[in-house]
């Protein structure tokens, strides 16, 4: 693709459409048949934890992956007499079923990610875990409304992410609804979210070496954002190939994103990152900067980058410009 591509207009678009659809799906009217106003009081602690704040970057990767995959094949990436056979080989693409509508399979299964992150943002700020007061510039969910309705806030917000992918009408074939729920849970569960957040509590206070610690945050920061990726990818279709590719941009955006975390944990205020800073190094958690130092840990988010950027480059995708600026929002991030 020679077009000019304007990744800021392309983020302010979708932006614009999932900040909609979040304050569409999470509004339910949970208390209409009851007399009891407990259920619309915990609907208001939820909107608080999705609504108004964070950079959504999960949303825009799923919905750049599935316009990657939607963009098809690079005409040149095969002579076209062998193109046919080739796909056939590397995995020929499913088609739709009846009734999918693709841009709705990708919006829905963007805002399921991100009401995924957002309950374990909400449980993580908890007392129990890292005790923080400040997410996103305001109150944790903990201190506005209390542990126990931020607890409740965290677990229906992840019941929601896979109503989300579930709907009763066509818009998801069944057999795209499992796919997308399977990747999901996978990457919020022991072995990926929910995993390397078990390791990172046990951690405290303890050295770690490279390996232990990429391995931590493959899991607890990583997998979600790798999965963000693979459910774009599943929302349309391509070959094994550019999955593969789509697969490895995820691992790599995943871990140079908690690496340049580390690195604005002692590098900014919590003015400008809308929490806590400095709460590993007072907390004695380990961290890239703590194992490697501020100039190597700024070199390795820098190798991950490239490290995309080589992954799309051999997707044989045609159009895979979102998600290159998106993974240069990734290391070059201030907050």
């Amino acid at each position: 693709m020679t077009e000019c591509f304007d990744l800021d207009s392309w983020c302010n678009w979708h932006l614009q459409r999932v900040e909609a659809a979040l304050d569409t799906w999470v509004s339910v009217d949970a208390a209409s048949d009851l007399e009891h106003s407990a259920p619309a009081d915990l609907m208001v602690a939820m909107r608080y934890a999705v609504l108004d704040g964070g950079k959504r970057l999960r949303p825009l990767l799923v919905l750049a992956a599935f316009e990657a995959v939607d963009s098809g094949l690079e005409s040149d990436y095969l002579p076209e007499e062998e193109r046919d056979d080739e796909v056939a080989r590397r995995g020929a693409p499913d088609f739709f079923a009846s009734g999918e509508v693709p841009d709705q399979v990708a919006l829905r299964a963007a805002c399921a990610v991100e009401l995924i992150h957002a309950y374990s943002l909400v449980h993580d700020d908890m007392p129990c875990m890292d005790n923080d007061v400040l997410r996103r510039g305001k109150a944790t969910v903990h201190v506005q409304f209390g542990s126990a309705s931020a607890l409740l806030a965290g677990d229906a917000l992840q019941a929601l992410a896979f109503e989300l992918l579930t709907p009763d009408s066509p818009v998801v074939s069944a057999c795209r609804q499992a796919r997308l729920c399977r990747l999901l849970a996978r990457a919020a569960g022991c072995a990926g979210m929910a995993g390397g957040q078990a390791i990172d509590l046990a951690s405290v206070g303890r050295p770690l070496n490279e390996q232990q610690l990429r391995e931590m945050h493959q899991l607890k920061t990583g997998a979600l954002l790798q999965a963000s990726v693979m459910m774009g990818a599943a929302c349309g279709d391509t070959t094994r190939q550019a999955r593969q590719a789509l697969q490895a941009y995820g691992a790599a955006i995943g871990l140079a994103f908690q690496v340049v975390d580390d690195i604005l944990d002692v590098t900014a205020d919590s003015a400008t990152l809308g929490k806590t800073a400095g709460k590993d190094q007072a907390q004695d958690k380990p961290t890239y900067v703590s194992l490697m130092g501020l100039a190597r840990a700024n070199a390795y988010a820098q190798t991950l980058y490239q490290q995309a950027l080589m992954a799309l480059a051999g997707s044989g995708l045609s159009d895979t410009r979102a998600l290159q600026g998106l993974a240069s929002v990734v290391v070059q991030r201030s907050c």
